[in-house]
């Protein structure tokens, strides 16, 4: 009979989804895994390739360029390992964000840091007056600040201008990244955010498309949104929002420092 058909379709397509969440959580456990084991050794090159960059440079080494760039590479592979982990961790299950006040200019400043040696221009800022405290777990908002700039530098180019524009809108905090490059490819303003999704000229760009994703799940735990549209006047530009909550005075703020 129909009702009885209807069941057992019904039947089979919560078996496929319990599978399927199955499969997901296994996936997660395996990266988490993997991603954990990689970190030491990964902490260990970029401190010896940081070592020998730095003595080649002083002694004036041909060489030192190419020190330089395994470095680069090994910072990018540990960036890649901090995604996968934090991604796994997050859909995981059980994940306890870690938040703190923290200045919105410390936070840019740090993921600027972590940049800077890949930058080949200034970031343009503008950033709200006075002093904004956020409330968030810093490494992972750093992480979220980290891969759009990263994502921005890759498919905008590294001549390319690029910026971050903050301002407090009501209740949120609206925060972009944006450049002049060539924007996102139509219809990919929502599937971009999906895991191993990849933008234009895909077979010139390295990456596994985990960037983006993680800035979403991050995002997603701090209640906050995320988007990307083209700007009118060119580029792409990822859009942050995160709700503001009540924020102790500076004074204070800075006495607990």
């Amino acid at each position: 009979d129909a009702n009885a058909l209807e069941r057992l379709t019904l039947t089979a397509s919560e078996e496929q989804a319990r599978m399927a969440s199955e499969r997901e959580q296994i996936r997660n456990a395996l990266l988490a895994a993997l991603s954990h084991d990689l970190r030491t050794p990964l902490t260990v090159l970029f401190g010896q390739a940081e070592i020998l960059t730095l003595d080649l440079a002083s002694e004036g080494s041909p060489h030192a360029r190419q020190a330089s760039e395994i470095r680069q590479h090994v910072l990018n592979t540990t960036r890649l390992v901090n995604n996968l982990l934090d991604m796994a961790r997050i859909q995981s299950g059980g994940f306890n964000l870690k938040k703190e006040w923290l200045t919105l200019e410390e936070v840019v400043g740090s993921a600027l840091q972590m940049l800077e040696p890949g930058l080949s221009s200034p970031i343009n800022l503008s950033l709200p007056e006075p002093l904004t405290l956020i409330h968030v777990d810093g490494p992972l908002f750093e992480r979220v600040l980290i891969n759009l700039l990263e994502n921005a530098v890759k498919y905008a180019g590294a001549q390319a201008e690029i910026g971050i524009d903050a301002h407090v809108e009501g209740e949120n905090l609206q925060l972009d990244v944006w450049d002049n490059g060539p924007g996102l490819p139509p219809g990919q303003e929502q599937t971009i955010f999906d895991k191993f999704a990849r933008g234009n000229k895909e077979s010139a760009v390295p990456g596994v498309g985990l960037g983006l994703a993680i800035c979403r799940a991050i995002v997603d735990v701090h209640g906050g949104t995320i988007t990307a549209f083209n700007r009118p006047e060119g580029g792409a530009c990822f859009r942050v929002t995160l709700p503001q909550q009540t924020a102790p005075e500076l004074e204070e703020f800075h006495e607990d420092m």
